[in-house]
């Protein structure tokens, strides 16, 4: 019998700073490491220390969370937490004991993003299939909606679909890396062939972007994330035009906000023909950084 690969080992560092920043806002924090296969949850202690609790599933990408629940998609699930303590009660010092209580099986969709609904309904970013979906009970998942340019579904990966924003709990937003219908086709336009595209009218509210990702809607404004170059920016919807704010070094994927604050995932760039010749690698090395 062959051995499995190891897992590729784990460190964690932290800034000084993390422990009163997370005291000052009154939060704590989700979220997933593709490459490791990791779902964090870091938070506070009694004793004011950051705590740090992990747990490994395949390829987890997609995150959302309330109070009181999680939504986290991984290579062939959909996976659904709820907190297990009741209103006051406390679980080793913690005021949430997330379990994990159901999991539906998609099978591999390459689920980039989800979110709930005002319905209480998960919407996810069914990459794979080039559109947005939802859980079924008699198949791995039921289409919600679909790019006007993509002419059928098809296990094809054809646009590269990977954020979804919700606005009035509905599907408002998405991004995608090309408005190409063919298998694979947004790999040749990574650079400069990005949208985001309005759900309601199918019409790109922004083009040109390289590689966009997770948008967001903040404070009356819709942030994305352009990870090809590396900005965290806000798309003037009026003028179909990008405003970079924010140069993040790294590859950026995954944003919230909290408070007056937005919160970045940012990774390394993997030695693949995805992150070859982007502008992002050009910043970097100006910069005489490293991601």
């Amino acid at each position: 019998m062959s051995t499995p690969p190891a897992a590729p080992p784990v460190s964690i560092l932290a800034s000084r700073q993390l422990a009163a920043w997370l005291a000052e806002v009154d939060v704590s924090l989700a979220l997933t490491t593709y490459q490791a296969g990791k779902l964090f949850l870091i938070g506070r202690q009694e004793s004011g220390r950051i705590g740090i609790f992990e747990r490994t599933f395949g390829r987890c990408m997609g995150l959302w969370a309330s109070a009181d629940e999680l939504w986290m998609s991984s290579l062939f699930q959909l996976w659904r937490f709820t907190d297990a303590l009741a209103p006051g009660q406390r679980h080793d010092g913690y005021d949430r004991l997330f379990v994990p209580q159901v999991a539906y099986t998609t099978g591999d969709l390459d689920i980039h993003d989800v979110a709930v609904d005002g319905d209480g309904r998960p919407v996810f970013v069914n990459t794979l299939f080039s559109c947005l979906a939802t859980i079924s009970e008699r198949a791995s998942f039921a289409p919600v909606w679909r790019p006007p340019w993509i002419s059928r579904l098809a296990a094809e990966d054809r646009c590269h679909l990977n954020g979804l924003a919700l606005a009035d709990g509905r599907p408002a937003y998405v991004t995608a890396v090309a408005r190409t219908d063919v298998a694979d086709g947004w790999r040749e336009r990574r650079r400069d062939g990005g949208v985001v595209v309005d759900v309601a009218t199918g019409e790109a509210v922004v083009d040109g972007l390289s590689m966009p990702h997770s948008p967001r809607l903040h404070a009356g404004e819709l942030w994305v994330l352009e990870a090809g170059s590396g900005h965290l920016g806000v798309v003037d919807r009026e003028r179909g035009t990008f405003e970079r704010r924010v140069f993040c070094p790294g590859y950026a994927r995954g944003l919230t906000f909290v408070d007056r604050f937005a919160l970045v995932g940012v990774s390394a760039l993997r030695e693949e023909r995805t992150f070859a010749d982007l502008e992002l690698g050009e910043a970097l090395a100006e910069r005489g950084a490293e991601a």
